[in-house]
């Protein structure tokens, strides 16, 4: 007995490439698109807290950071919270406040910048005489901690 092999249809190769090419494209296009219209990031809402506003928790671990001019997020009781701190300054009269944040995904790593706007006393300016800290707190829309917290700042005259 001899066994005949079933006859397969006959591939039209240039039509199947094109096709295939046609859906690689189309599916490329679907994940960039939303990406390039909103810039690739995500903005972050938030509100400025004042200082008798701010979580305890957050209160007693900033000392460890109030030398540094830096960003960092915690999570208390389910919000999350980001402080900008503008390291020791000689005398009163310099602030920090947060401008913009948004969020930005790169090879699965999500990364929150923190766009910060320092401001130093005019020299002619009367100032309180004190070793100053200046940093600001917010609670912020986000829902979870970010793997990578970037501040960008700029100097307001």
């Amino acid at each position: 007995m001899k066994y005949k092999m079933p006859k397969f249809p006959s591939i039209k190769w240039k039509q199947f490439i094109a096709i295939t090419a046609i859906l690689l494209i189309s599916f490329t296009l679907l994940k960039c698109i939303p990406n390039l219209l909103s810039g690739g990031d995500q903005e972050v809402s938030f509100v400025v807290l004042d200082n008798k506003e701010v979580p305890d928790r957050i209160v007693r671990i900033l000392p460890r950071y109030k030398m540094l001019e830096r960003a960092l997020a915690t999570e208390v009781d389910e919000e999350i919270y980001v402080v900008v701190t503008r390291g020791e300054k000689p005398t009163g009269g310099y602030t920090v406040t947060i401008e913009t944040m948004y969020l930005i995904e790169e090879n699965e790593v999500l990364k929150l910048v923190v766009n910060a706007v320092f401001k130093d006393p005019a020299d002619d300016e009367l100032v309180a005489q004190v070793i100053a800290h200046p940093y600001v707190a917010v609670k912020t829309n986000l829902g979870e901690l970010p793997d990578v917290i970037d501040l960008q700042i700029s100097y307001q005259e």
